[in-house]
């Protein structure tokens, strides 16, 4: 039997022809002198009708034509592009990653991958996961909706049978505070509806508040640690506003904890740099994390937790984070979550500066 290693058995050539990734090769003419089966099969060309031919007669892309080609020969330079839309030579679209290298021997070795079917894999996903997320929204709503309806009907029924008995006033007031509970759900759901007014705002000051009203109510024993950094400069926002989306997740936090032994949050501030929100970024913001010990966003909500009516609680509404995020958006900032099971932290990132 041969001592040979199996790797001396295997030829470089068969390693190329059966990789998932397109592979061209072109001259220092530009013109196509090698392609594998999957550019072959993305293209729908044989080899030996790709071979010979420009590169323009496969695909064309602006950033690929020639110059920029002859570019990175004579620089020796390699170059990519990322989903990017080629037109092929039969007019058919391809949404396609490709990189552009140079070789010693003046040849370009170009690797594609196409993005289309992974694309629609996530398109696919989305959707699902977005009718699945509409329809756990609806029926949290319809759940918020019915229960200040029955209250109504329940006591409009009984207003009916006796308009002037003893208890009319009764019923009368659980119409129309049960009214007021769907008001006010609609109102939460809506957010805040004055206008901002943003001033200069000590970040610590509302923290301390938020931090004060949920100890206040909470149900079991909270231990709450700080750690502020002194340094902080004053934040550029809506205090009434900015108040309620700290309190939200404060309060998120504490009914996550809610009967567990050595229950604890900690709220924390620094000053991160160079921190791009959006399509900004910004050379100084404020971040606020808020950590929990608690058992964690569940994992079959957890890219859908900032959405309306979607709750890890049976009883909960779902309003809170929501809402909290919107307020910080309004804001120009971002509201980030870190969860497992034991340890979950809300990050909020606001930018100094005035902001409106």
């Amino acid at each position: 039997m041969s001592d040979a290693p199996k790797s001396a058995n295997i030829r470089l050539s068969d390693v190329v022809e059966h990789l998932s990734t397109a592979l061209l090769a072109l001259d220092a003419s530009l013109n196509v002198c090698f392609v594998n089966a999957a550019a072959e099969d993305l293209f729908s060309v044989s080899a030996n009708r790709a071979v010979g031919e420009p590169m323009s007669k496969l695909f064309n892309h602006p950033a690929a034509d020639s110059k920029a080609l002859r570019g990175a020969l004579t620089d020796e330079r390699s170059f990519s592009q990322r989903q990017a839309k080629l037109t092929r030579w039969d007019g058919r679209l391809i949404t396609a990653d490709y990189t552009v290298t140079p070789t010693r021997d003046q040849f370009l070795v170009v690797e594609i991958q196409s993005l289309d079917r992974l694309l629609r894999i996530d398109q696919d996903r989305s959707q699902v996961e977005g009718a699945e997320t509409t329809k756990k929204l609806l029926r949290g709503l319809a759940h918020e909706v019915k229960n200040p309806l029955g209250g109504i009907r329940g006591a409009a029924q009984l207003l009916a049978r006796d308009p002037s008995g003893e208890d009319a006033d009764d019923y009368t007031r659980i119409i129309i505070e049960e009214t007021d509970r769907l008001v006010a759900l609609v109102d939460r759901m809506l957010g805040p509806s004055k206008p901002q007014q943003k001033t200069p705002i000590n970040v610590h000051r509302l923290l301390e508040r938020s931090l004060r009203l949920v100890q206040a109510e909470a149900k079991c024993e909270l231990q709450i640690t700080r750690n502020y950094d002194p340094s902080l400069p004053d934040l550029y926002a809506d205090e009434d506003s900015l108040m309620q989306a700290f309190l939200n997740i404060v309060r998120n936090a504490e009914q996550a904890l809610d009967g567990q032994a050595n229950a604890a949050i900690s709220v924390a501030t620094k000053i991160t740099r160079q921190f791009t929100i959006g399509e900004t970024r910004h050379a100084m913001v404020a971040q606020i994390d808020f950590e929990d010990n608690g058992p964690g966003v569940p994992d079959d909500i957890k890219d859908r937790i900032f959405f309306p009516m979607i709750s890890g609680r049976a009883d909960g509404t779902g309003l809170g984070l929501a809402i909290s995020q919107n307020i910080i958006s309004q804001h120009r900032g971002t509201l980030e979550v870190d969860s497992e099971p034991g340890h979950t932290r809300f990050s909020v990132l606001l930018p100094f500066g005035d902001q409106s």
